[in-house]
């Protein structure tokens, strides 16, 4: 095990997809740990270290809200790519002018969450990569920050506001007392394969507010 660090994400949407809902999109209730993820890739992120989520607390009440957002409702086929490659002058735009279509999505709002999150040296780390050097390094982007990107909760048009977060976890809200069955959660993407990347799925329960991923049996 890498070294550990915590940090605490806040902003007042939230959209994690389900992707079942095909047309209209729908959130989880709780933030994924693929966007957990990427909330910390955001900050500091290095080809000699790979992020490993371990849990994520829920600060704040679970709240819903329906917008409604402009969308495109096609998008660039591969086989015109190859078309356009090949030289035979296929489009490879998409005018929103003629494609544009309004859609409901169902957000969370308010959200406020505490991310538990370790390191772990890659075969692509550098003889002068250490584990010290590259905890420093996040950590202090945190206390200023600094972001590689705009970390977002889902979707970019959701921003994250990002800090380091020391301590431990602090008692969950009334609501969230006791334990809440959120069913099968898209866990991350399985980029072993290149070719064949698939997604993998685990059953996630919230205890006390915490969403522990040490040991959820993930399953492709």
């Amino acid at each position: 095990m890498g070294y550990g660090i915590r940090l605490e994400a806040w902003g007042p949407y939230a959209l994690f997809s389900r992707p079942e809902m095909k047309t209209e999109r729908a959130s989880y209730e709780v933030m994924t740990p693929s966007a957990a993820r990427g909330l910390i890739e955001a900050v500091y992120w290095h080809p000699g270290l790979r992020w490993v989520v371990e849990s994520i607390f829920v600060r704040n009440p679970i709240r819903f809200t329906n917008i409604r957002r402009n969308e495109v409702k096609a998008k660039i086929l591969a086989s015109d790519l190859r078309a356009a490659c090949e030289g035979n002058n296929a489009p490879l735009f998409i005018d929103a002018k003629e494609q544009i279509q309004q859609r409901a999505a169902s957000v969370l709002t308010d959200v406020r969450y505490i991310v538990s999150a370790h390191f772990e040296m890659t075969d692509r780390a550098k003889p002068g990569d250490t584990p010290e050097k590259f905890y420093a390094m996040a950590a202090e982007r945190l206390r200023r920050g600094r972001t590689f990107m705009q970390p977002y909760f889902g979707c970019r048009e959701f921003p994250a506001h990002v800090r380091l977060y020391e301590g431990g976890l602090p008692e969950p809200c009334e609501e969230l007392r006791g334990e809440r069955d959120l069913g099968h959660m898209l866990f991350d993407m399985d980029y072993a394969n290149p070719k064949g990347i698939r997604p993998v799925f685990f059953h996630a329960k919230l205890v006390d507010g915490l969403l522990d991923l040490t040991d959820c049996g993930v399953k492709t």
